[in-house]
């Protein structure tokens, strides 16, 4: 079997990034980007720093809230409405997870829609659902512009996810289901996994579990889209079967960032009427 090809969001997320700095560079002001981060977890704390490193190389501001590891939900929800009322605000991301104490559901959903940049609230949720205005979540609209980048064609198309989380599973099969792909959502209590993934036009692994989906698995000539972290959700022998795959790292990862900063120029565009 030839070599699959393979789904660089590198490459992709780089176009995607520059043309967000040609965007913003015409603004009447720099479209801002605030990031909230709650606790001292070096994870979080080092992915906030990347999404804010990427800001200032695309020529986005960026502006961070920590608070510490106790802060309560109605705290969280007093920052976040504060900064959605801050007209020098264009877009808000609350990383997670968060500390077990706080209601994400309530956290997210204190985000205004128009500056939910990373698609997390309920409104954002509906919005991808139904068809409507919103940003949609980062890493699924990440995962379905790499599609459509390299010509998979979605119409139609048996796709397989999964992970059925809120941010990512959820979400990105109501935006394969608005693209006509007949989705099928698989979680931890699904019985029969690969009776599902080897059938699949499309298999997306998203369930955070390294070395989940193993070759035997994955139908011949599927493309196979790995959203897990380092080492991957899929083993990396899946290339021997894929028609077309991403790598772990450069595909998803560099794209949820991408998505990011296209969206809060999106939001800023919006301030002044250019969308």
């Amino acid at each position: 079997m030839s070599s699959p090809t393979t789904l660089s969001g590198t490459e992709l997320a780089a176009e995607l990034n520059t043309a967000s700095a040609v965007r913003a560079a015409a603004l009447p002001f720099t479209p801002t980007l605030a990031t909230v981060l709650v606790g001292d977890d070096p994870g979080s704390a080092k992915y906030v720093q990347m999404k804010q490193r990427r800001c200032a190389q695309y020529g986005l501001r960026s502006r961070h809230i920590h608070l510490p590891p106790d802060t309560t939900t109605a705290e969280l929800v007093v920052a976040l409405t504060d900064l959605g009322r801050d007209p020098e605000v264009q877009g808000i991301l609350l990383q997670h997870p968060l500390p077990p104490q706080i209601d994400e559901r309530a956290a997210f959903d204190a985000i205004p829609l128009r500056k939910d940049v990373d698609g997390t609230s309920s409104a954002a949720f509906a919005a991808a659902a139904l068809g409507q205005p919103g940003h949609r979540s980062c890493t699924p609209a990440g995962i379905v512009r790499l599609l459509d980048h390299y010509g998979a064609e979605l119409a139609g198309a048996d796709v397989v996810i999964v992970g059925r989380s809120a941010i990512l599973g959820k979400p990105l099969a109501a935006m394969l289901t608005a693209r006509d792909a007949t989705v099928t959502v698989c979680h931890s209590r699904t019985a029969s996994l690969a009776a599902h993934t080897s059938r699949a036009d499309i298999l997306i692994a998203a369930a955070g579990r390294p070395g989940l989906i193993t070759t035997d698995m994955i139908r011949p000539g599927a493309v196979v889209v790995d959203a897990g972290f380092t080492p991957g959700d899929v083993v990396p022998d899946a290339a021997e079967v894929a028609s077309a795959i991403t790598p772990v790292p450069g595909g998803v990862g560099p794209m949820t960032v991408a998505m990011l900063l296209s969206q809060t120029v999106d939001a800023a565009e919006a301030v002044v009427g250019t969308r």
